[in-house]
């Protein structure tokens, strides 16, 4: 069975670049990997141990609000304020996702139409 749809799109960006950084890892090159905002530290145990409790409680199986948890969203306006000096409306000016990827995708969709270009 042949998908043409599927056959037609083009090869996963981050898929290319992880061979070539094998490739030139390989090849001997010490290469520094800032792609995938993979931590270089262990996660610290105090929060290990608070997912591990927040794993076995039953109401955290299921999905979140597509904007996140309202608590949540006003814990990031917080320490925007604290950290920043930036003041950000936890209604309006503030989401989650499910990882920086994904954010950056759904930016560029707001920010680009079809036809134009942007340089990351």
């Amino acid at each position: 069975m042949e998908f043409r749809r599927i056959s037609s799109l083009p090869p996963y960006v981050f898929t290319i670049i992880d061979g070539l950084k094998v490739a030139a890892r390989r090849d001997g090159v010490d290469v520094v990997d800032l792609g995938f905002g993979n931590p270089d530290l262990p996660s610290p145990d105090v929060a290990v141990e608070k997912l591990a409790e927040a794993a076995r409680n039953s109401r955290n199986h299921r999905y979140s609000s597509s904007r996140g948890l309202p608590k949540l969203r006003e814990a990031v306006a917080d320490l925007y304020i604290r950290r920043f000096g930036v003041a950000l409306d936890p209604e309006t000016e503030v989401i989650t996702t499910i990882g920086a990827k994904e954010g950056f995708s759904h930016l560029m969709w707001v920010l680009l139409g079809p036809g134009d270009s942007a340089l990351v």
